[in-house]
């Protein structure tokens, strides 16, 4: 059959017709949604006005509600059951949340009415007022405290079983989980995400009766607890399920074998537990610690070393709400003070050269150095009146360590100096560890001046100056050191079933404690990565 003939022209006329009949319905289209959004966009701004309206009305401080803690100076938390504590937190910027998924950050996170007002009280403020007050946070009247975690003193909130993780797609997904481990979250300790982790099958695993048990390979003495699950139950863990014990006849069968400074190989290459953990624990540095040779032999460490599986700092502050890391204080900590420099230290011979460093110091300003180490002397018998004299005569304290080694900070700087009204002067960690382990503007680091000169130029200026001096105390009454309940986190950890799926080794623990770029003999200003390793000499 043949088709009919159809002219250009009328093709021509037809495509023209088509081309305006789009175009108007085009048009047409774009005109509905252009009402539809000017509709919502006035009614959201209707709705932000009532709110407006609404904050300024009903939105008054409240005396009961204000930021009034103050740190109480005397009073310390001491770790107990051979744990000790380190301080976390960062200077300037806030990283990723301590907080496990779990709980969905309700430690750090606002009531949802609170949410609210700071959104609309945000609203009112200009985006100057509004970054000035995020560079420098000072307590505000009308912030309402957030419920205190069971690991602060007077804490009693305490963590419900973890919900169930919604599955996610992609390589990554067994990265997520609940954030105990570093690979999971390398930006923080994950101290707090342990102390409040709970499984989210607990209430099966309490009523089974099964306990996850800690084989302590070099015996309960280095440790200073009972077999059995005492510690755990005494602490009050939120997960106690789990039991101590020295008896080697189980190391076959044991969730976890924990060695203490030195390693024992148990001569068992495949232990009937398949998710047996082997754990190595450390508190010195590397400089006094013992070399472990043997490779994929430890699975966790424990140790100051912020990048350990279950780290175990000398002490650790942290801030009972972290929108609140500075408050005005009611006293000055400059007054009647009428000496610079004081440092008690009884080992002259540290390798990092900080008593050379202090006598270098001590032609700039003055530097009373008490111990064997230098001209003035105070008992350690005495140590409370020795203390005092620091509170009342000095303004500044050198907190160096003996050695320059990744976040090893110990006490002192945390007993002998952030615990006083005197402001230390650091030297061990890399400038960043302290930077994220101290509170907020609570320190000086040496490394922060090309010299010793400079230094005490500086050192001069704060003397002169008591408004820049006391601004080295707004931390205190912000947070707390707190205990950091080393058991109760180890047991809490052999609980994350999910995580000890994948065994994971040290490939080289040796490399890792102790390898190139871990600790330095100079200044960290001036650091290159060493090639050779630390040896026990």
């Amino acid at each position: 059959m043949r088709r009919p003939k159809i002219s250009l022209k009328k093709y021509f006329y037809f495509t023209i017709i088509c081309a305006l009949l789009l175009i108007f319905l085009y048009n047409f289209k774009e005109r509905d949604v252009w009402k539809s959004k000017n509709s919502a966009q006035s009614s959201s701004s209707s709705l932000l006005q009532q709110q407006q309206q609404h904050h300024q009305q009903h939105l008054e401080p409240n005396p009961g509600e204000e930021y009034n803690e103050k740190y109480d100076d005397d009073d310390t938390d001491k770790p107990t059951d051979g744990e000790n504590a380190k301080v976390t937190t960062t200077k300037t910027t806030h990283t990723e949340s301590d907080q496990p998924d779990s709980e969905q950050h309700q430690y750090q996170q606002q009531p949802h009415s609170q949410q609210q007002q700071s959104q609309s009280s945000n609203v009112l403020q200009s985006p100057q007022q509004q970054q000035q007050q995020q560079q420098n946070p000072i307590a505000s009247d009308n912030m309402e405290p957030l419920p205190r975690p069971w690991f602060f003193k007077n804490g009693d909130y305490y963590p419900k079983p973890a919900k169930i993780p919604k599955k996610r797609r992609g390589k990554k997904a067994h990265l997520q989980g609940s954030k105990l481990f570093p690979y999971q979250d390398p930006h923080s300790d994950r101290i707090v995400n342990q102390l409040m982790y709970v499984p989210t099958n607990y209430e099966e695993i309490k009523s089974s009766g099964k306990l996850k048990t800690i084989l302590l390979y070099n015996g309960l003495g280095p440790w200073n607890v009972k077999a059995g699950r005492d510690v755990f139950l005494r602490s009050k863990c939120p997960v106690d399920t789990c039991t101590i014990t020295a008896s080697r006849d189980q190391a076959n069968t044991a969730d976890m074998i924990l060695y203490k400074d030195h390693y024992i190989p148990t001569g068992i290459r495949r232990p009937a537990n398949s998710r047996q953990v082997t754990m190595l624990y450390h508190l010195e540095c590397p400089y006094h610690t013992q070399n472990v040779k043997v490779p994929d032999a430890v699975n966790w460490t424990a140790t100051y070393r912020r990048d350990s599986d279950i780290v175990a700092p000398y002490e650790k502050w942290q801030y009972y709400d972290d929108r609140v890391r500075q408050q005005e204080q009611d006293r000055n900590y400059a007054a009647n003070k009428t000496k610079k420099v004081a440092w008690f230290v009884s080992n002259c011979g540290a390798r990092n050269g900080r008593l050379q460093f202090a006598h270098e110091l001590g032609k700039y300003i003055d530097v009373d150095i008490y111990g064997a180490c230098g001209n003035y002397k105070c008992s350690r018998v005495n140590a409370d009146k020795c203390f005092e004299m620091l509170d009342r005569d000095y303004k500044f304290y050198l907190a160096f360590e003996n050695s320059n080694c990744r976040d090893y900070i110990t006490e002192k700087f945390f007993v002998n100096a952030l615990n006083r009204n005197i402001l230390p002067i650091v030297m061990g960690a890399r400038p960043e560890d302290y930077e994220v382990s101290a509170p907020q503007r609570s320190y000086i680091h040496v490394d922060e001046f090309a010299s010793a000169s400079e230094l005490a130029d500086y050192l001069h200026i704060l003397d002169n100056d008591e408004k820049l001096y006391n601004s080295y105390f707004n931390w205190k009454g912000t947070g707390e050191f707190i205990n950091t309940y080393y058991w109760c986190r180890v047991c809490a950890s052999l609980h994350d079933e999910e995580s000890l799926k994948k065994p994971r080794w040290y490939t080289d623990v040796n490399d890792w404690w102790r390898g190139a770029g871990v600790c330095t003999n100079g200044s960290w200003r001036n650091f290159k990565a060493r090639k050779d390793v630390i040896t026990d000499d």
